[in-house]
């Protein structure tokens, strides 16, 4: 009864444009739960993103170096394929509120039909980050706003260094 037992591995894909302490939260409880976690960081040129694809990996793998089952990779086209070459069995997602849910319950389904044995796993982030997101947070990076509360020291770096310094209140 030697059977080795195949190693469960998740995908946690999104643009990441930039990765926030919400993103953070998912991927060190999807790290608990899987033996290997794949941050996929989605090329996604139609979303204009902030950040390039190579600047993106790079915060990725800054933030998560500290969790010993993590890895991030960038991809282009379609997350099942990713997910096939990576060989995973689940696909994980944020929920963060309602309006979420919709598109996330299509790209579920849609996802199950093209890779009926990949799982869409979702995980209701921390309540203090329910409603963070990378959207928010270039807002607020490009009017000077605090960020230290919604993402790790080196986006807040990166944030800073393209968006400009924080302004001080008069």
């Amino acid at each position: 009864m030697n059977e080795k037992r195949q190693q469960r591995i998740a995908v946690y894909a999104g643009s990441f444009d930039p990765v926030t302490l919400g993103h953070l939260d998912v991927v060190q409880r999807a790290a608990r739960l899987f033996d290997r976690v794949i941050v996929g960081v989605a090329e996604r040129r139609d979303k204009r993103p902030l950040f390039t694809l190579r600047e993106r990996i790079a915060l990725a793998r800054a933030v998560t170096a500290g969790i010993d089952n993590v890895e991030v990779k960038g991809f282009r086209g379609l997350l099942v394929d990713f997910v096939r070459d990576e060989r995973a069995c689940a696909v994980v997602r944020g929920l963060r509120a309602v309006m979420d849910f919709d598109y996330e319950f299509q790209m579920a389904m849609t996802n199950r039909k093209l890779a009926p044995k990949v799982e869409t796993i979702f995980f209701v982030p921390s309540e203090r980050y329910f409603y963070l997101s990378s959207s928010l947070v270039r807002e607020l990076a490009g009017m000077g706003g605090e960020l230290a509360c919604f993402v790790p020291a080196p986006v807040e770096a990166a944030l800073r260094k393209k968006c400009g310094p924080r302004k001080t209140r008069r």
